[in-house]
């Protein structure tokens, strides 16, 4: 990261600057992160996250369910190579929803509170059977509700 010093006032009324080095950013990126250290590292630190394709529509219906309820995840696009790096839920299961939903490919996949739900299927199924809400609750993403 480079910071900006003001320099001094050129003829044509612009400004000369010069950069800096400057120390640190909260937005910083260590390149020495393996890929797995930055999956984890954002897994925990997002009550809910959604690791997706580039191209997956799913990823898109998951974020309009959750915005309906009143939750917004954290959307993180993964190329083909660092889907792999996604780590298995349950049981060693990567979601396990078929085509599109979160299946062997790895992605969408779907973590609240650190926990990997799934892809499409395993969101509704949580969903439908009343859990949904609750567990949001519990992480913090959905302010406590009258159920």
């Amino acid at each position: 990261m480079q910071g900006a010093r003001r320099y001094g006032l050129l003829s044509d009324g612009g400004v000369r600057l010069e950069l800096t080095p400057s120390t640190g950013s909260p937005l910083a990126i260590d390149v020495s992160e393996s890929t797995e250290m930055r999956i984890q590292r954002l897994i925990s630190e997002n009550p809910v996250i959604i690791f997706s394709r580039s191209s997956c529509c799913m990823c898109h219906v998951m974020r309009r369910l959750l915005a309906a309820i009143g939750v917004h995840p954290t959307v993180i696009e993964l190329d083909e190579d660092e889907i792999d790096a996604l780590p298995a839920g349950r049981d060693g299961e990567e979601g396990g929803d078929g085509a599109g939903g979160g299946g062997s490919g790895g992605a969408p996949a779907l973590f609240i509170g650190g926990t990997r739900i799934g892809g499409w299927e395993s969101l509704v199924a949580l969903h439908l059977s009343g859990h949904l809400v609750p567990k949001l609750v519990e992480v913090g993403a959905l302010r406590d509700m009258v159920l």
